[in-house]
C-alpha cells in the first residue's frame, strides 16, 4: 500500500479524520467544527494519505513550545490499514521532525496495552513523583 505524508489536510481529509475519530474510544463524538479548529491550532500535524484514494489513513498531532516540551496527541491509524507500520511511521515522523529536534521532552499518554508500542521510542512510565491530572471545564 502506497501513501504520502502531509502536514496539512484538505477539507475531505478533515472529514476522514472525523470518521477516524468516531472509531476510537478517546475521540468518539468529536464535533467536526471542533476537529477543524483543533487541527488549525495544533503546532504540528502528520497525516498519512493513501495515494490511490487521497483518503486520510493515519494521523497524529503535536503541541509544543519547541524547547522543553512536545506533547503528542491523537495517534490513530485506520483499522483497515493497521499492521502495516503506519503507526511507526507517524511516530518516526514526529520524533524526527526538524522543528522538534531541540525539544528536551516528548510526552504522551496511552492505555496500558499501548506501552510496548511507545517504549520503542524510549517512552517510559517511570516518571518519579509526577502524576497525570485533569480538570474538566463544564460548558
Amino acid at each position: 500500500m502506497e501513501y504520502k505524508q502531509v502536514e496539512k489536510l484538505t477539507s475531505s481529509q478533515l472529514n476522514d479524520l472525523v470518521r477516524l475519530f468516531q472509531m476510537e474510544w478517546w475521540t468518539k463524538g468529536r464535533d467536526p467544527k471542533e476537529v477543524k479548529a483543533m487541527v488549525e491550532h495544533s503546532d504540528i500535524i502528520v497525516g498519512l494519505i493513501a495515494l490511490e484514494t487521497e483518503e486520510l489513513i493515519g494521523f497524529a498531532r503535536v503541541l509544543s513550545d519547541f524547547v522543553y516540551k512536545a506533547f503528542i496527541f491523537d495517534v490513530v491509524v485506520s483499522e483497515r490499514y493497521r499492521g502495516q507500520s503506519l503507526g511507526r511511521n507517524l511516530m518516526d515522523a514526529i520524533i524526527h521532525h526538524p522543528k522538534l529536534q531541540g525539544v528536551k521532552h516528548f510526552e504522551l499518554y496511552c492505555r496500558p496495552e499501548m506501552l510496548p508500542f511507545y517504549q520503542k521510542w524510549g517512552f517510559t512510565e517511570e516518571l518519579g513523583a509526577l502524576h497525570f491530572m485533569r480538570r474538566v471545564n463544564s460548558k
